[in-house]
Parts: C-alpha cells; sequence; structure tokens
C-alpha cells in the first residue's frame, strides 16, 4: 500500500515538473515597435499627444521603444511626454533622460504592457550624449536607444552595447533609430553579434520615406525569429514611421 502511494505521489510530482518544463521551454511570441516620435510633433509640427498614443493604440505592441522625448521641457509646456502617452495608451513607462535641455530632460523612453522587473539607464557617446535605456521582462530584456548623427560616435557606442547584451541570460532585444543604412559598415559590424530582425524597408523621412535608419535586432545568445517585420503607414504623426516586429523568443 505505502508503495501505491508512493508510486502515485512521484507520478504527480513528475506530471507537474513536465508541465513547468514545457512552459519553460515554449517559445514566447513578442511585439515590439521602434518609433522615433520627434517629441510628439508631427509632419506639421503640432505637438498631439493624442495622435501619438493612437498610433500607438492601432498597433498594441507589446513593448514600445520611443526616441526623441521630450520631459518637462519649456519648449513641450513642461509636460512629462512619456507620462502623457502612458495615460492615453495604459502601458508602463520607464524614461531615459540623455540630456538636460531647456529646463528639462529629452531622450528615450520605453513602454511596456507588463511591468518592468528592474531598468537601467547606460550613457552612450555623442556631440549630444546618448543613452542606451535597459528594460528587463519577465521573458526578455529590451533596449532602446539612439544613436548620434556623427558615424565616429556611433562606433564608440557599439562595445558598451556589446558590453551589456553579453550580461543577460535573457534574450536581449536592441530597438531604436540608429542614424545608420543597412549596408553601412556599422550595421555590418553590429551583425556579428546581433540578428537584425527588421527589414530594408524605408522609414524616413515619414510623408516620403528614402532611408533605413530604424532597427529591431536580437543578441546572437538567443537569436529571435522574425514572423513579421512593417513599416506602419503613417506619414503624418513623426517625421519617422514606426516600425513593428513581431518575434519568436526561444
Amino acid at each position: 500500500m505505502k508503495k501505491l502511494f508512493f508510486d502515485a505521489f512521484l507520478l504527480i510530482v513528475l506530471t507537474v515538473a513536465s508541465f513547468w518544463l514545457i512552459m519553460a521551454l515554449k517559445p514566447v511570441q513578442v511585439q515590439i515597435m521602434s518609433y522615433n516620435v520627434r517629441h510628439c510633433a508631427g509632419m506639421d509640427l503640432v505637438v498631439d499627444y493624442d495622435r501619438t498614443a493612437e498610433v500607438i493604440l492601432k498597433q498594441m505592441p507589446d513593448v514600445i521603444a520611443l526616441q526623441e522625448l521630450d520631459s518637462m521641457t519649456g519648449r513641450s509646456g513642461q509636460k512629462y511626454q512619456l507620462e502623457e502617452l502612458a495615460k492615453r495608451t495604459s502601458y508602463f513607462s520607464v524614461f531615459g533622460k540623455a540630456i538636460d535641455y531647456d529646463g528639462g530632460g529629452y531622450g528615450v523612453g520605453v513602454l511596456t504592457k507588463e511591468q518592468p522587473l528592474s531598468t537601467k539607464r547606460i550613457p552612450l557617446p555623442g556631440e549630444e550624449p546618448r543613452v542606451l535605456l535597459v528594460v528587463e521582462l519577465k521573458d526578455y530584456v529590451i533596449a532602446c536607444t539612439h544613436l548620434d548623427l556623427e558615424e565616429s560616435e556611433r562606433w564608440a557606442s557599439v562595445p558598451l552595447i556589446i558590453n551589456e547584451a553579453q550580461r543577460w541570460e535573457k534574450p536581449f532585444i536592441l530597438a531604436g533609430d540608429w542614424n545608420d543604412t543597412p549596408e553601412s559598415q556599422l550595421l555590418l559590424e553590429l551583425t556579428r553579434f546581433f540578428t537584425i530582425n527588421s527589414g530594408n524597408d524605408y522609414t524616413f523621412p515619414a510623408d516620403k520615406p528614402t532611408e533605413c535608419i530604424d532597427y529591431v535586432a536580437t543578441f546572437n545568445n538567443s537569436p529571435g525569429k522574425t514572423i513579421e517585420s512593417v513599416v506602419v503607414d503613417e506619414p503624418e504623426a513623426s517625421d519617422h514611421r514606426p516600425l513593428m516586429v513581431k518575434l519568436q523568443l526561444h
């Protein structure tokens, strides 16, 4: 009788363990938007938070990497722009200030459907200093950046980004405006360490795009599989078009 109970108990334990092992190994799908919002000023130069939020809500990504955000600046009427978008979309928000600007700050931000586990802000070089904003979520890490216009400063940022990506055992996603084209030497160097999951479709300028400078990529310790990559047909809300990438993470 004791053996019968023991065998039944062992079967239950193994069943539960198998279930959690299957869940742990189950691929995770995530939808990422990368969007340079130009302090929420559209091609008409009007700052309109409702318009920018609507772009996000139409796509409903799991996470959004945003570039060119004001925080309490005179230019934006002392508005915390990321929070204005978070209120309108019901996402969690994390801001990464790159520079002091016009009485406030200016930098990048991340919006997430789930509450972040941890956040980190890493300064990057630039004629106008830049930042890498790192946000840890349950199944992956999202990092947002806006690289410098000067090529040498972009190159100086690469080792710092790679060093941070190597710290994580979770899949590491890098998204943002990198100010360089797919055929550039910088992108070729990055592909030694990252898988570029977005395509080469043009994202800038928004009204009549002629350049691909916005990207989503995964670090090669756990490269994501691209399910879909689309440049959203949004010609007015910013001077960039939003980039949407659906990934399967291992």
